[in-house]
């Protein structure tokens, strides 16, 4: 059997150390480097807490992705560092599978570029959960039918952007099928400025970030004597890892960029 092999960025955050579980359950996976900024060096299996991997971590990018035989980059780390990651990778022949979220528009199109100039793939998802990818998809059916809509989502109170790139996500799927339009009183005044939330296009997204919460969303339609809730909740970032194999194994097959992880779904 022919294994994919993976460079995993970030193995230490939460998110890279269940991936880095993920791909010793996996058959078809090698581990072949990971990136830190620490460490380096060192093998995954001499870090306290991370599986027994022989595979080396490097904290130069350009060193790590020069000597390391790799197919496939898996960055869970922050915006600024899986930009710089996914950039570096493409430029190597590496095809990146990004969770990071709060990439600039003019970020994702320079990676676009890149990635059809190099005729790579690479995904990028706001959310690798399977269940909230079809809460984003069951809010977009929703939103023909219910214009009117608040969009709640709630994390961890170590994410460090706001609001959540699934909220975002969430918002562009619906405004794809809905009319801009105001919500609420057209004289309503905030007494505290944010009270309403961070407006979209009319709608409203409001975040909150709390200790013990991991990944939530829902999304609150509202019509004449009636409210709809679509709602979604990741308890563990076990739930994630589904989305990140699915990820790995559609990228090596794509030849650009992929903005959403609905659009690997058949």
């Amino acid at each position: 059997m022919t294994k994919t092999k993976v460079i995993v960025a970030g193995p230490r955050g939460k998110m890279g150390s269940e991936a880095l579980r993920m791909i010793a359950r996996q058959d078809d996976l090698e581990l072949a480097a990971c990136l830190d900024w620490k460490n380096d060096g060192m093998l995954v299996k001499d870090i306290d807490g991370l599986p027994a991997f022989d595979a080396r971590i490097y904290e130069n990018v350009e060193e790590c992705f020069q000597h390391v035989d790799a197919d496939v980059l898996v960055d869970l780390t922050t915006p600024e560092y899986g930009y710089k990651h996914t950039k570096a990778a493409l430029e190597h022949g590496i095809r990146p599978v990004v969770g990071t979220t709060g990439f600039t528009e003019e970020q994702l199109e320079e990676l676009t570029r890149l990635a059809e100039d190099k005729q790579l793939g690479v995904v990028i998802a706001p959310n690798f959960a399977l269940g909230a990818v079809l809460m984003m998809q069951f809010s977009k059916w929703a939103a023909k039918y219910f214009p009117d809509v608040e969009i709640i989502e709630r994390h961890h109170d170590n994410k460090l952007d706001a609001p959540s790139g699934t909220a975002v996500k969430t918002a562009q799927l619906i405004q794809e099928v809905r009319e801009s339009k105001g919500q609420g009183h057209p004289d309503e005044k905030e007494t505290i400025e944010g009270a309403r939330g961070a407006d979209v296009d009319g709608m409203k997204i409001h975040s909150v970030r709390l200790p013990g919460l991991v990944a939530h969303q829902e999304v609150v339609f509202g019509a004449s004597g009636q409210n709809l809730t679509i709602k979604h909740d990741s308890f563990h970032r076990e739930s994630f890892m589904s989305g990140v194999k699915l990820a790995i194994d559609h990228v090596m097959k794509l030849d650009l960029l992929v903005y959403g992880l609905e659009n690997l779904l058949e």
